[in-house]
């Protein structure tokens, strides 16, 4: 036989061996564990009721705390609108629109092209000969 499935072989014949001493620690290890089961217990059941000694006080001090807050930034928000409304108010209106601006900028581009144009022609007169 080849070493591999001698070695998963073994390794399954190991299996229950190990599930059995995982389901039947010895008796001195299971009374201790026990003991320190039982003490964390105690321990989390005194700080679940300091949690919520501490989330009750917490809850009270907050609420006074969150209703200042809360106020403030409502006043805050009041003055900021009437700052934005003051400001859109004294804001001057655009000259033009969005569409109007592209179409200055494609006639500006196309006044250009026929000065240019002409200035690359110059003076000189070419012959039509297409005309005769």
């Amino acid at each position: 036989m080849r070493p591999g499935p001698r070695s998963l072989l073994f390794a399954l014949l190991l299996l229950p061996l190990v599930t059995y001493a995982e389901q039947n620690p010895p008796a001195s290890t299971a009374t201790a564990e026990q003991a320190q089961i039982d003490a964390l217990q105690q321990r989390l059941a005194t700080s679940e009721l300091q949690r919520e000694a501490l989330g009750a006080e917490l809850q009270a001090s907050g609420g006074e705390r969150e209703n200042a807050q809360l106020q403030r930034l409502r006043q805050e928000n009041q003055r900021l609108k009437l700052q934005l409304k003051k400001t859109q108010a004294d804001a001057p209106k655009p000259l033009l629109g969005d569409q109007q601006q592209w179409f200055v900028v494609g006639a500006g581009a196309a006044l250009l092209g026929v000065i240019l144009g002409a200035l690359l022609r110059g003076n000189r007169r070419s012959r039509r000969e297409w005309i005769n």
